[in-house]
């Protein structure tokens, strides 16, 4: 009888422990959730009023128009323009140099104090504040090399901004391709550059690809840096050359939105329509594209 107690008085304490258990899941979920539904909530309440602002002006002339002190006759299409020479001049220096950088650190550098401190200086610059990188900008590319306040200026601030995210990505796609694709290329007399051109670059390729277009999303939505190098706020031309000022969509939309009228404001918004629009097709094209080169794996 007293072990027979003994066992009921155990599995009585193990169901009441595991009762516990349960409702404490789901407590957190029910927390969990309701945090969730918090954000998404207040996304879809800031898009819906953008929509019912910007619906309106949401027209062809607002592509085709130049910005103009007249609201009626106003568009984006200096800003929308400068946007993507920015992305076009960016894109291909960020890949180069970001993916250059990554393949080193993770297939050639060796794993010392000075990589590690190399490491750490990357993921810190990650986290820092867009302005500072405008600073820098202003420093280095708009008076130190003289190039004054053009659209090649802004590419390479920009570039400055998303490099140590596409470095971070690459890494770490570069990171998940097993040792043994690796060992197997060694194994059949590939030499070092073969084996990452042939066998780790293809197997991260996804991931790399899928960190670039999230990078570049990011720079088109920032404000900050182009506003320290001097974009400017009202250009009613299209650049014809590296050198020529520009414009790009964030700052377009920070200065109608500065503007009294509420006529101003509906363009604001539409412009923020058109920005979504840019920033959902590129994060679905990297959603895309990760799905096709993983299959193709």
């Amino acid at each position: 009888m007293p072990e027979t107690v003994v066992k009921q008085n155990i599995q009585s304490t193990e169901t009441k422990q595991v009762q516990a258990r349960k409702k404490r899941d789901g407590w957190m979920k029910i927390l969990f959730l309701a945090a969730t539904s918090v954000g998404v909530l207040a996304l879809m309440l800031l898009i819906i009023d953008i929509m019912i602002d910007g619906v309106a002006t949401f027209t062809p002339e607002l592509f085709t128009n130049y910005p103009s002190r007249r609201a009626e006759g106003s568009g984006l299409k200096s800003a929308l323009v400068g946007t993507l020479y920015m992305v076009c001049i960016m894109a291909p220096i960020s890949f180069l140099i970001g993916v250059g950088a990554a393949i080193f650190l993770e297939e050639y550098a060796k794993k010392n104090r000075l990589t590690r401190l190399i490491q750490l200086n990357i993921s810190t610059l990650a986290g820092v504040p867009s302005i500072v990188y405008g600073i820098l900008g202003l420093t280095i590319f708009v008076r130190g090399l003289n190039l004054e306040r053009s659209l090649i200026s802004g590419a390479l601030t920009m570039t400055l901004l998303v490099l140590p995210v596409i470095i971070v990505s690459a890494q770490e796609a570069i990171k998940a391709v097993p040792g043994s694709r690796r060992d197997a290329s060694f194994a059949l007399g590939a030499s070092k550059w073969q084996t990452v051109q042939r066998s780790v670059l293809p197997s991260a390729f996804p991931g790399i690809l899928t960190g670039i277009i999230l990078a570049v999303s990011r720079a088109i939505g920032e404000t900050a840096p182009l506003v320290m190098i001097g974009a400017l706020t009202y250009v009613a031309f299209l650049p014809s050359n590296l050198m020529d000022q520009f414009t790009v969509l964030p700052i377009q939309v920070y200065n109608w939105i500065s503007k009294p009228q509420t006529s101003f404001h509906d363009l604001a918004a539409s412009g923020i329509i058109v920005l979504l629009i840019l920033l959902l097709t590129l994060n679905l094209i990297a959603v895309v594209l990760r799905n096709k080169y993983q299959k193709n794996l």
